[in-house]
């Protein structure tokens, strides 16, 4: 994994901006003007060309700036970026909308202007019940009271009785998302730490775990934001239980929401590219080959739009999913040196957004990258990208680690190390004995490869012939699958006993399920 470079906050702010965000930073600088701020346009200018922050060198570059005084220019200079880039982007979001309209009526308020600030709360709650901003919604029925309350206003047996239903309703609504928005943020934890479930025990803890959280009545809910997280715990549960036809249940469900109520993609952008996502890899994990094909052209065309492009965050989004699941198409179709021309791209933007791009997602990049190669038989660079997950100590997804450590394995027993083999077997073994139950497939290999470094080449096929007939009976057993997830060990295994490449082996299967839907869409 590559490190991060930026580590100052004010450096990474500057790094992140756009040119138009430099041009109105200058601009909103020149219209408050004053002398003070002269400084801060030096810093922000050399700041600006420095490739990495070097906080020497920076001071060289500014002598009108002394070392006692940059800590307190810096901060200034952070405020002032904020505040224009607060006015440049405040129509672009909601929620900023209606922060800065009851920002206006606390102003109106303040000014003794109660009936106007009135006005504007009342306005208020029709914008965020039409956008379920619940959470809002209780600042503004609150600011309503305190003015019923301090103020002879309206009538206030009438008016008062109104407010205090308002807040207990919303109450309840805000409490209910809040409790499901919880569940399914553990439940994504849960899987960023620790992967899919391993065994029956581990399965049941997080059947358990949902029941204990899932709030009453639930399923009940009709709001966006409580079917949203409510489908988001399903989701992830199905995930980690490795029950893929749920999950893809549960993904489209997520979308469906957001088709009914389109206007809800521009507010919640983020949510909406998640869900795709994890479309794409529902599609993946059932082998719905048409499906995933339109799902991910609609992807792609949805990444074209003017609303996708508007913040650097979507944009990195879509960048790690799109070509994730451009990946995941060629595992599918077994096109893995194909796959490789996506690799050089890939590489060019994880060192355009390492300021923004998070560890775990250049962890899955790496791992998919690593498993290209290996299915494009090159696997020296195979190693190479491994060894980026296995040197990084970090405490994440802890199955993936084993996984890379298994195809590490597997890239120098295609190579020939033997001399090295045992002692990685042992090392390997260890580190994923620590996941307390090893599955039965992943037993296997281990004792054919323990075995098979010492038979002649000779007399391997047949060897390979009887892990296959092992392996094969667990294709379909849910608490196998991950091993077939991470890594297409029986496809390997095939590609072996069949002497063709692991391509060809996945492809095959790929073409006579085309036929098999061909046929069966014939016959009805």
């Amino acid at each position: 994994m590559m490190a991060k470079r930026f580590t100052d906050i004010l450096f990474q702010l500057i790094k992140s901006l756009e040119k138009a965000e430099k041009r109105n930073f200058k601009l909103y600088i020149k219209r408050s003007s004053g002398n003070e701020h002269l400084k801060i346009v030096e810093l922000f200018d050399a700041l600006d060309k420095l490739h990495e922050y070097d906080e020497a060198l920076l001071l060289k570059k500014l002598p009108s700036i002394k070392k006692p005084q940059l800590s307190n220019i810096k901060v200034h200079l952070y405020k002032q970026l904020l505040a224009s880039l607060r006015l440049l982007k405040s129509t672009e979001s909601i929620d900023m909308q209606l922060n800065e309209q009851l920002d206006y009526a606390r102003i109106l308020y303040n000014k003794g202007l109660y009936h106007q600030s009135l006005k504007i709360l009342e306005k208020l709650k029709e914008i965020s019940r039409a956008n379920y901003k619940y959470n809002f919604l209780t600042q503004v029925i609150a600011w309503e009271k305190k003015i019923e309350t301090l103020h002879i206003t309206r009538s206030m047996l009438e008016q008062g009785e109104v407010l205090a239903n308002e807040a207990n309703e919303v109450n309840v609504r805000v409490d209910m998302v809040a409790r499901l928005s919880n569940l399914a943020l553990q439940l994504y934890c849960l899987y960023i730490q620790n992967g899919h479930a391993r065994n029956a025990k581990e399965e049941k803890e997080v059947k358990k775990f949902l029941a204990n959280n899932l709030p009453e009545n639930a399923h009940l809910q009709t709001g966006f934001y409580e079917r949203l997280y409510l489908y988001q715990s399903y989701n992830w549960d199905a995930f980690i239980r490795q029950d893929f036809l749920m999950y893809y249940r549960y993904s489209q469900k997520w979308i469906d929401i957001f088709h009914e109520q389109p206007s809800m993609i521009n507010i919640e952008t983020g949510y909406y590219i998640k869900g795709m996502h994890n479309l794409l890899n529902a599609h993946f994990d059932l082998r719905n080959y048409e499906k995933f094909d339109i799902t991910l052209k609609q992807f792609e065309k949805f990444a074209q739009s003017e609303l996708a492009n508007k913040h650097a965050n979507h944009r990195v989004q879509l960048f790690v999913y799109i070509n994730s699941a451009k990946i995941n198409h060629h595992f599918m179709l077994g096109t893995f040196t194909k796959g490789l021309e996506l690799v050089p791209h890939i590489e060019e933007k994880l060192k355009e957004y390492d300021l923004i791009i998070d560890t775990h997602r250049i962890l899955v990049f790496n791992y998919k990258i690593a498993t290209l190669y290996f299915g494009s038989g090159d696997y020296d660079t195979c190693i190479d990208y491994l060894q980026r997950i296995i040197n990084d100590n970090v405490d994440l997804r802890y199955d993936l680690q084993c996984y890379a450590r298994l195809l590490h394995l597997m890239a120098h027993y295609e190579l020939g190390n033997f001399e090295i083999i045992e002692s990685l077997i042992k090392s390997v073994f260890r580190f994923m004995a620590k996941m307390e139950n090893l599955t039965v497939v992943e037993e296997e290999m281990f004792k054919f490869l323990r075995n098979s470094f010492h038979i002649s080449a000779r007399k391997l096929k047949p060897e390979f012939e009887k892990f296959l007939q092992k392996i094969k009976q667990f294709e379909k057993s849910r608490f196998e699958t991950r091993s077939f997830a991470y890594l297409d060990v029986i496809s390997w295994v095939e590609s072996k006993v069949y002497e063709k490449t692991m391509g060809e082996v996945i492809h095959e299967k790929y073409l006579k399920s085309r036929k098999r839907k061909y046929h069966a869409a014939a016959v009805s």
